[in-house]
This record gives C-alpha cells, sequence and structure tokens, in this order.
C-alpha cells in the first residue's frame, strides 16, 4: 500500500471502483470480502478523499490538523488491511485475476518480481481432514497428506487454505458466491466461529497452498462438513 498522502487516494479511489465494478458477480464478493469490510473501505474512501481535497489547497485549507488527520486515516487503513489481511486473502482467493493483482498492486504469482525463471509445478497432493468440534464454536482441525500419518503441511505447500459457509445448504462448489476463505501456516489448528454459531453446520473445503506461487496450489477436497457445537 502506498504511505504517500497522494498515493494513498488514488489508491483507495481506484481500489474501491474495481471492488464495487463485477457482472453477474460484484468483485468484493468474487474475492471472498465480507460486506462489512466493504462498507468499511468504501467509508476509508470518502473520508481520506475529502480530507485529502482540503489538504491538496495549501493556501487557504492546508493546516496542521487536517494534515494529523490524513496521516492517522493513512495508518487506519493500513492497520485495517493488517488485522484481516484483506490483500492476502485477495491473493490467496481462487477467483483472483491478473487485473485484481494490478489494481491492488499486490506482487504474487504472476506479478511477483523474481531476477530468474522457476518453473512452477501445481500441487496434485489432495487434503485430508479430520473435523472435532469441542465446544464454544471453536472447530479443532487436523490436515493430513495422502501418505502422511501425523498432520503436517505437505511438502511442495507453506499452508492449508480454507474455504467455508455456515448454514443449513451446503455449497455446491468453492466458486459459490459467500464463502469465507482463510489460511493456516499450521495442520492442525483451531477454527473459532463464534459461540453464536451452536447447533449451526459448517461446510468447509481444503487445500494445500504456497502463498509466494499461488499458481501451484492444489486441488480442493471434498466438501466436509460438521455440526458446531
Amino acid at each position: 500500500m502506498p504511505r504517500t498522502f497522494e498515493g494513498m487516494n488514488n489508491y483507495l479511489t481506484k481500489t474501491e471502483t474495481h471492488l464495487l465494478s463485477g457482472d453477474p458477480v460484484i468483485n468484493w464478493t468474487r474475492m471472498g470480502l465480507l460486506q462489512t469490510e466493504m462498507t468499511k473501505w468504501s467509508f476509508f474512501r470518502t473520508s481520506y478523499a475529502a480530507l485529502y481535497i482540503q489538504y491538496s489547497d495549501e493556501t487557504n485549507t492546508r493546516t496542521r490538523a487536517i494534515r494529523d488527520n490524513l496521516q492517522n486515516l493513512l495508518d487506519q487503513v493500513i492497520e485495517f488491511d493488517r488485522v484481516n489481511r484483506i490483500l492476502d486473502r485477495i491473493a490467496s482467493s481462487p477467483n483472483v485475476t491478473i487485473d485484481d493483482l494490478m489494481i491492488f498492486n499486490i506482487k504474487q504469482g504472476p506479478l511477483q518480481k523474481s531476477g530468474k525463471t522457476i518453473k512452477v509445478t501445481p500441487i496434485n497432493e489432495n487434503v485430508t481432514v479430520t473435523l472435532q468440534p469441542i465446544g464454544g464454536g471453536i472447530v479443532a482441525v487436523k490436515c493430513y497428506s495422502i501418505t502422511g500419518q501425523r498432520a503436517h503441511i505437505f511438502t511442495d505447500a507453506d499452508c492449508v487454505q480454507f474455504a467455508y459457509l455456515l448454514g443449513d445448504t451446503p455449497p455446491t462448489s468453492v466458486m459459490v458466491p459467500g464463502l469465507v476463505f482463510g489460511l493456516s501456516s499450521r495442520a492442525s489448528f483451531n477454527l473459532n466461529l463464534g459461540a453464536e454459531q451452536a447447533r449451526n453446520n459448517l461446510y468447509i473445503y481444503f487445500r494445500w497452498y504456497n502463498t509466494r506461487h499461488p499458481e501451484q496450489a492444489g486441488p480442493w477436497s471434498a466438501l466436509q462438513n460438521t455440526v458446531i457445537i
């Protein structure tokens, strides 16, 4: 993300426009963002633009207070991305495109800079998984390779990617809008879905993933499901 006032203003403008575009599926939904996150991104864009207009007028409205407020808002955008991992999740979305990566200035996959050409072979190993609801809306997850007896990350991956949906109707595929995507660098981890989700159904897919080479990602597992307690 840009760290200059002008750069951040342009960045928020072009990214919000892109997120709100798309047909038949709007882009922010296609890339796996939440409605609350899209609303917050739009809030940042409109608030930042209003302050930037005042900052740009050096004669009449640029004051120390305006500059400080603009810097504070820039820091909030960066922190929002850090906490919610917006750019990481866009980069790891199975629906991400070259245009998405370029607009968000994400140097991953085919846009990653490298001094040499590296032949990348897609992972062909499936994830096998056990799900164990342990109460309080938490599900314990353990991921295995086909040949492994202990939970571990597959050799050619550096994490496991998952995509899940809560409710009564199972998704027909991982491409269905509304799935929540995430990454875990550990093969054994707890998925905290919230105590309020007790008695709800968890439908979830998994695949081996390499954050440095998203194009190397393995095939998605069959749909797994369990009841949250």
